[in-house]
């Protein structure tokens, strides 16, 4: 089987080389944004049915019965009123004490050796800017493509979120013109996610990946014979992915 940090390497180095990373699911385990409203109810900010809500519509999410959109938007609801750099200061306490833990070795091995080889990475999320850009700059990631909090004159939340609401073909749009204004050629580029929401993103470039894929992507990822990576967060940091093709012949 090739190795993906190989496969990494001998791929054309140089920043026209794109390298598209999901978060939640792909570089660390489960939804960031519960961490945040787990936050909120122990510290007496939010009521039970806030975290639960927030839980039911990941998994509703998760499993495709909810659109993305009305989940966020019902998360933005909750900090109506809040001062965003109050938020984005919690964002990177919470990533230090708590989300660090579910980064997945591997992936940052996969980070590290795209910027080995000079490529622009890209961290290409639908999480909220104080979930992502923690993690982002961690990873030394420094585009950045995520969802907004609506503010106002003052920097406080309106409980919106700035459209349009990067997911789906929303975020792969987004991509495409990142592309573009930066020089990057789609064709030798990568791309890793875990869902099917992201398959827009993953068939534009020329070297998509399914890590951890949940059983839609899977199915894709089968279908087309894309490569899969399979990541643990409890794993050390010597190389133990495993990378397969799952073609139907």
């Amino acid at each position: 089987m090739p190795d993906p940090i190989e496969e990494i390497r001998s791929a054309p180095s140089g920043p026209s080389v794109g390298a598209f990373f999901d978060l939640d699911g792909t570089l660390v385990r489960g939804f960031t944004a519960t961490v945040h409203a787990g936050h909120r109810f122990r510290h007496g900010q939010a009521r039970f049915g806030e975290l639960t809500g927030i839980i039911e519509a990941s998994v509703r999410y998760k499993l495709g019965r909810m659109e993305f959109e009305r989940l966020l938007q019902r998360a933005g609801g909750y900090l109506a009123g809040d001062a965003l750099s109050d938020l984005d200061d919690l964002g990177e306490d919470l990533f230090r004490r708590r989300t660090i833990g579910r980064l997945f070795p591997v992936m940052r091995e996969v980070v590290a050796a795209h910027q080995e080889c000079g490529h622009t990475v890209v961290m290409s999320s639908s999480a909220m800017t104080l979930h992502a850009e923690p993690v982002a700059r961690h990873l030394g990631i420094t585009h950045v493509l995520c969802n907004h909090f609506e503010t106002d004159d003052d920097g406080r939340l309106t409980g919106r979120i700035v459209k349009p609401i990067i997911w789906g073909r929303n975020k792969a749009r987004a991509v495409l013109q990142f592309s573009a204004a930066h020089g990057i050629d789609l064709p030798q580029s990568f791309g890793y996610s875990d869902g099917t929401e992201d398959l827009p993103v993953l068939e534009a470039v020329g070297h998509p990946r399914a890590v951890n894929p949940r059983p839609g992507l899977a199915a894709a990822a089968a279908q087309r014979a894309w490569p899969v990576l399979r990541v643990s967060s409890g794993e050390g940091r010597r190389w133990t992915a495993r990378m397969r093709r799952d073609a139907r012949r």
